[in-house]
């Protein structure tokens, strides 16, 4: 557990915590996108309701990716806690600050990230 000094913590923290929101934020406003679509509904044309159901599965998606953007950001929160930030959760090699900065998120240095990538 080795706490690095070369990052501002509290900028990082707060750009952690409004992405947060915003990503809450985002959730709560298309909430009605994700609502079931009446398959039954005989005023609704058969491609009208062909569209609501694509429009749907795509909303539904973008929930999913939301949530896993979320689970991102608390990991990060918590190795803040932890004292473990910066810190690569692969190899515990330390992620370049401009990384950081870039997506205070990421839980990987380059390498570990390239493999994965590749993999």
């Amino acid at each position: 557990m080795t706490e690095r000094t070369d990052l501002d913590l509290d900028a990082l923290r707060a750009k952690l915590t409004a992405h947060r929101e915003d990503v809450l934020a985002d959730e709560a406003a298309t909430a009605g996108d994700r609502a079931v679509v009446d398959a039954g509904d005989t005023a609704m044309g058969r491609l009208s309701r062909m569209d609501a159901l694509q429009h749907q599965a795509m909303a539904q998606e973008t929930e999913r990716r939301r949530q896993v953007e979320l689970k991102r950001i608390d990991a990060a929160l918590e190795r803040m806690k932890e004292g473990e930030y910066g810190l690569c959760v692969h190899c515990g090699e330390s992620i370049a600050t401009r990384r950081l900065e870039f997506d205070p998120a990421a839980p990987l240095c380059i390498t570990c990230a390239s493999a994965a990538k590749s993999g």
